[in-house]
């Protein structure tokens, strides 16, 4: 199975691609971040997200689309900024037909740590360690898009072979 897993935002949209085969391996298959400009409109950065995660559906062919929920912070106008980056990711995965997994910070921080409560640093370095990276992925959001894909490999086993 080929998931793309992603950590939105709207300034930087981290894409995380991996495969998983039967026996449980994981293989990366491309990381990097969406970036659009700070002084670009609201609506321009949007579709940029929506036009670069349809290409990486178009290149990479997943199965399904992992994605990190909303999670609220004090800073409600982030919050909003990064659900609107959510849902173009959403609709682009639900354009190309594929299915959704959102999982929440914790439940991602738990599979790949094994604690919720893990540092950004563990993640980072438990990533590295479980696809067999030279160094951890950067910025902070490219390793926390392939922590969601690892998340839903080990979560979303009931998902293979289904369209």
């Amino acid at each position: 199975m080929i998931i793309l897993g992603i950590d939105p935002g709207t300034a930087i949209t981290g894409y995380g691609i991996i495969q998983t085969d039967r026996t449980g391996k994981l293989t990366v298959l491309g990381f990097g971040a969406i970036r659009t400009p700070a002084n670009q409109q609201a609506e321009l950065r949007l579709v940029s997200i929506y036009q670069g995660v349809q290409q990486l559906i178009v290149e990479f062919s997943p199965e399904c689309l992992a994605i990190e929920q909303l999670f609220f912070n004090r800073n409600v106008s982030t919050a909003l900024a990064v659900g609107e980056a959510r849902g173009v990711t959403m609709l682009a995965a639900a354009h190309k037909g594929l299915m959704i997994g959102e999982y929440t910070p914790l439940q991602v921080k738990q599979s790949v740590t094994g604690q919720g409560r893990a540092p950004k640093e563990q993640v980072g370095y438990m990533v590295r360690l479980l696809l067999g990276l030279e160094t951890v992925p950067q910025p902070d959001d490219v390793a926390d898009a392939l922590a969601v894909s690892i998340c839903h490999a080990y979560n979303g086993q009931g998902w293979r072979g289904q369209k």
